[in-house]
């Protein structure tokens, strides 16, 4: 079904698409628009904005909704609910029509300023134009760490290179995006299936602008549970790992039994009771680790076998009767 509404879609001459899904936006909208706006309109390209409204709680959708009646290039999608930004983005990214796809977010972090040189990298034979964020000063000192802790272990674990900074803005050619619109991951990482992909690249630095309004929607819970899925989704590792802490741990109370039985044979009174309950206790704590590793597995196989959609879009407003 997806394959042949793509088919449809390509037949309209639209070169270059602008993904961004936004949550509870309503005034960062206007300022966004009005600076791709003046980015885009010099490039004497035909393009299109896809503004994907990820169950907003706020007035996002209303000026949406106002806003693309006006302006044929402008196609607004609203999700059912929120559904995730990963997967709000899959949703943009599946209606896009151009050959070159640029996704970024709707906070103006991500310049719209730095497009022209996006759409030269990809003139120069790069299918895929990463970007890596440099942060300002006033960035926190625990957003810096766990950005580095992150990528550093998610590329350790998955055996797929990620620099610190990474983000979902980037562009990507369309025989890249029709790859990646095949994957089927329950919890979906864009930016690592992006790398995974291995097409021809290149990555073009930035610096972060601060958010123009609004707070960000990511808690400390919420960069937990991604980074849990983007592990789990590209890397069995943790269960190896997992497995070899089990042999470590078991080991070591192996020879603490040997020690014990040969205390009792030489008729010594075996002391210490509290370190033998200590180590009991870090026993069963590591091993309950590991049964949360075999869980979190089970349950990934268990919400794919259940087949449910990713997103699902409620409604569609633009001026181009699509």
């Amino acid at each position: 079904m997806l394959k042949e509404r793509m088919e449809g879609l390509h037949r309209e001459d639209v070169f270059l698409s602008v993904v961004i899904p936004l949550f509870d936006e309503e005034d960062n909208i206007g300022h966004l628009l009005e600076q791709l706006e003046d980015t885009l309109q010099p490039l004497d390209m035909n393009y299109e904005i896809i503004l994907v409204d990820d169950g907003s709680s706020d007035e996002s959708w209303n000026t949406i909704s106002e806003i693309s009646k006006n302006n044929h290039n402008i196609t607004g999608l609203k999700l059912a609910r929120n559904f995730g930004h990963q997967h709000a983005l899959l949703a943009g990214l599946s209606y896009a029509k151009g050959q070159a796809v640029i996704s970024m977010d709707a906070d103006l972090q991500h310049p719209p300023s730095l497009i022209p040189q996006l759409l030269d990298a990809h003139k120069s034979g790069n299918l895929v134009v990463n970007t890596c964020r440099k942060d300002p000063e006033a960035t926190s000192f625990f957003k810096r760490t766990t950005s580095v802790c992150f990528y550093r272990i998610f590329s350790f674990l998955t055996d797929i290179h990620m620099e610190s900074g990474s983000s979902d803005f980037r562009l990507l050619d369309r025989a890249v995006l029709n790859q990646l619109l095949e994957f089927k991951d329950v919890d979906l990482f864009l930016r690592g299936a992006v790398e995974w992909l291995g097409y021809p690249s290149t990555t073009i630095p930035y610096t972060a602008h601060e958010r123009f309004s609004g707070i960000s929607k990511y808690s400390v819970f919420t960069m937990l549970k991604f980074a849990t899925g983007s592990v789990v989704s590209f890397s069995t590792r943790p269960l190896i790992v997992g497995v070899w802490i089990g042999i470590i741990t078991s080991t070591l109370a192996f020879i603490e039994i040997i020690y014990i039985l040969l205390q009792v044979a030489r008729g010594n009174t075996v002391q210490g009771w509290a370190s033998t309950v200590g180590i009991i206790s870090f026993l069963f704590g590591v091993l309950f680790v590991i049964l949360g590793i075999i869980g979190t597995y089970l349950a990934r196989i268990h919400i794919s076998l259940q087949n449910r959609p990713r997103f699902i879009v409620k409604e569609i407003v633009n001026n181009r009767g699509i």
